[in-house]
This record gives structure tokens, sequence and C-alpha cells, in this order.
């Protein structure tokens, strides 16, 4: 079955999003700055291409400027001057909201694209490169790719693949096939958005949850690359993704018979098969203030596609077990006692492998909860 992309979804909640932190971000300012927008959401890689494209639109106008024929650009004294003026020009970012509001839309809809099929997000990219020029601009554009740049960043300075575009596209789709599963969680990266506006997965991808190649729509054009230094765009803050809850859900209360027959499964297995030491200074890598802290319960905080993950992944299809799972770890006082249980009932009980998504996702989820 193929999985067919609901781009109306896309649009408007790429729309939604924008307007929420614009209305957010102006209403006690009037222009954003380049340092604002490096920290502007939690999602670095929405960040990251809204100065992107203005790194594209700073490379314009220079070529704007070296396209009058009256003038020597190619003298010493000229190129010197006009490269102090553009690294000048490039501190003084200064974007109203009407201005802001298209390019963030443009980045929230790229990156949602780039976390759910990065083999056409990277294809399009290098397609759209300067020909004879991809390999200098993926180097060029190397520091805006935040989610799965390990798809196309092993191509930079590799010698072979010369000016020829089809190989790089055949490299970039042959290397995703074989790093795939080591690339992060598609969900772990949509719920960077989720303090704004939760993002559905399953409202995007139609038809089935399984991650497939997508089709992704055309990125902007990318003006032709120039040498240049100590600019804005070089000297940009080096920023990991910020994660965030994703969207609360309802969820019917577990009945007290079925409660009591899968209380009689548990088993007292040996603890310590998770460390919550380790587990705590794993995520804490990951994590920043935005991520932390989900108020209510647990079964609230879980997406559609996250709920059907955990449901077939680690409860062995049963969605009554996830339930209760949720509901014990919710009585739990803190992060150490909450993974105590899990030891206890569901590691050896259910026979989980700590190292794998689905795993580490859940746990993930718990830590949120109580690292405040």
């Amino acid at each position: 079955m193929t999985t067919q992309i609901n781009s109306n979804y896309l649009e408007k909640y790429a729309e939604d999003y924008a307007a929420i932190v614009c209305g957010q971000f102006f209403s006690s300012k009037q222009y954003m700055t380049g340092q604002d927008i490096v920290q502007l959401t939690n999602s670095a890689q929405v960040n990251f291409f809204i100065i992107k494209r203005l790194f594209e639109l700073w490379q314009g106008e220079l070529e704007k400027l070296k396209s009058n024929p009256y003038f020597d650009y190619r003298d010493i004294t000229v190129h010197e001057a006009l490269t102090e003026f553009m690294n000048v020009l490039s501190r003084r970012i200064k974007v109203e909201k009407e201005q802001l509001q298209p390019l963030l839309e443009t980045a929230v809809s790229q990156a949602i694209q780039l976390a759910t099929d990065p083999v056409s997000f990277y294809q399009n990219e290098i397609s759209n490169a300067p020909s004879g020029h991809i390999n200098e601009f993926l180097k060029e554009n190397k520091k805006y790719y935040k989610w799965h740049a390990q798809v196309v960043s092993f191509l930079i300075d590799k010698a072979g693949f010369g000016h020829d575009e089809s190989a790089y596209l055949r490299a970039v789709a042959a290397n995703y096939q074989a790093i795939k599963e080591s690339l992060e969680s598609v969900n772990l990266l949509l719920a960077t958005f989720g303090d704004v506006k939760p993002f559905d997965l399953d409202a995007y991808l139609v038809r089935e949850y399984v991650e497939t190649k997508l089709t992704s729509k055309p990125t902007p054009e990318v003006n032709k690359l120039q040498e240049s230094t100590s600019s804005f765009f070089d000297e940009v803050e080096n920023e990991a993704p910020v994660r965030k809850p994703v969207a609360p859900e309802p969820e019917k209360e577990i009945e007290a018979e079925h409660v009591a027959t899968v209380q009689m499964r548990y088993t007292n297995g040996s603890a310590g098969t998770l460390d919550s030491y380790n587990l705590k200074a794993k995520f804490e890598t990951l994590s920043y203030k935005g991520m932390k802290g989900i108020m209510g319960e647990l079964a609230e905080s879980l997406a559609i596609n996250q709920r059907f993950m955990f449901t077939k992944e680690l409860f062995d299809g049963n969605a009554d077990l996830l339930k209760h799972a949720l509901k014990s770890i919710d009585k739990c006082d803190s992060f150490d006692e909450a993974i105590t249980l899990v030891n206890s009932r569901y590691v050896e009980e259910l026979g989980w492998q700590p190292e794998t998504e689905p795993v580490q996702e859940f746990l993930l989820l718990v830590y949120r909860k109580f690292e405040v």
C-alpha cells in the first residue's frame, strides 16, 4: 500500500503554526533579529531553514550588485570593501511580521518534509544546486541541516562523484537505506512542534503509519554561491534540536476487571535492565527546558502514532496493557521509581530490547513527565 501525503493538511498546519509563533513574538516586538530567529522555536531545523533562506536572499543582493556593468567588481579593493559591506549587512537582519510569517511557513513545511522523507528532501536540494557545484553547495549549506544530516553529509568532499548529479542522487538513496535504522525517530523530531501546535502524522501520511518514500514539494531555488567570510551566516550558532511533547488525546478508563487480570500477569522480574541514572544522563543531552514537564496523565500526552507503535511493539498488541502501564507509571513519585517499575513489570516480562527506538521513545516520554 502506497502512502499518500495530505498536502492540504501540511499547508494549513504550517500557516497555523507560523501565525501562532508570529503572534506571540510580535506582540511585544516590532521586528526580529538574526539571533532571535536562531532561538525562535523549539524546532532547531525550522529556525535554521529560515536562516538558510535569508542566506540565499543575502547572496542574491550580492549578485545584484555585481551585475552592474559599469563598475569593476573584480578589482581587489572593491572586492574587499564589498565583502566587508556584505558581512556587516548580514549582522543587521531586521525582519518584520509580514516578512517573517511566510518565511516561517515555508520553513515549517520543509522541516516536516525532511523529517518524514529525507531522501526526497536532499535529492531536491542537490537538484537545485548550481550546475557543476554540488559539492560546494552541500558544504556551504551543511550548517543549516539539523535533521537527518547523515543522509547527505557523507557526500561532502567525496572524490569520484564529479559533477554528475545523477550519481549524487543515487548515492543519497543508497546511503539512506544503509543508515536508516540509526536515524533519529520521526516522532521525536515532529514532537518539537508540540509546544506551539501538535503535528498529527497520521493526518499527514494517509492510509498507513509506516514511514515510506514520499514525494516532497520542491524547495526554493538557491542562488549561486559566492565566497564570503566572517558573516552572520558563517558564525550562526550551532544548535541541537529541542523536543516537545506531542498532541494530547483523551483516554478511556480501563475496566477494573481487566486491571486485575493484567496485574496477575506481572511478576517481580529482576531490576537493573534499565539504569535510571544513565537514562537521565542520556536524555538530558537531548533536552532543554521546553522539552521537560508533561502536565497531566501520560496517556494524554500520546499522539495516535505513538499509541499505535507502543501497543504493537512494546505491549504485544494489547492496548489495555499499555493503558494500565501508563496509569501505573503516573502513580510513581519519581523517574527512578518509574524505571524500577518498568524493569520489574515490562522489560523482562515483555522481552523489551532497551536500545530499540520504541523503548527509547517510551522511556523519553516517562523522563519528560518527571524530570522538570
